[in-house]
């Protein structure tokens, strides 16, 4: 399963990117939106699209926190991220920061973020990330890409 992860739109949705998601079985977005019509290059691609809000989003039917099994691993999804994870957790992915992110921590939780995907900020380029958890169970990878 290879999932593609974004977040941070802020209204922009950069030429081309839905195209390089054709292959994805997922996309999850994690948060900051803005305005619901960005996401319309994605939903026309017609694949499973999940969304959680950030705080920049007033969409009421967007969840602030998505629980998802995947592969036999659990990933919380939530825009800003929290001080400790959340009980039971493979992985805690989120936004917010605009700053990509791979870090295990001391009780074995991977904190995911894939960046901001609209634009450069804090030094780090724009950019997404790819969630890839093979069938056979041996582990998830995580790789960003520059948009």
């Amino acid at each position: 399963m290879r999932i593609a992860v974004i977040s941070d739109t802020h209204n922009v949705m950069p030429d081309g990117l839905a195209e390089r998601w054709a292959d994805a079985d997922e996309i999850w977005h994690l948060g900051d939106v803005c305005d619901p019509r960005t996401l319309v290059e994605i939903e026309l691609l017609e694949k499973p699209l999940t969304v959680v809000a950030g705080n920049c989003d007033a969409w009421p039917s967007w969840p602030l926190i998505q629980r998802l099994e995947r592969g036999g691993y659990v990933f919380h999804l939530e825009h800003i991220p929290r001080p400790r994870p959340a009980p039971g957790v493979t992985a805690m992915l989120h936004g917010h920061t605009h700053v990509p992110r791979d870090e295990t921590d001391m009780m074995g939780v991977r904190w995911l973020n894939p960046g901001c995907i609209s634009e450069a900020y804090r030094g780090a380029p724009a950019s997404f990330a790819w969630l890839t958890i093979p069938e056979d169970g041996s582990g998830f990878t995580w790789e960003t890409e520059l948009v």
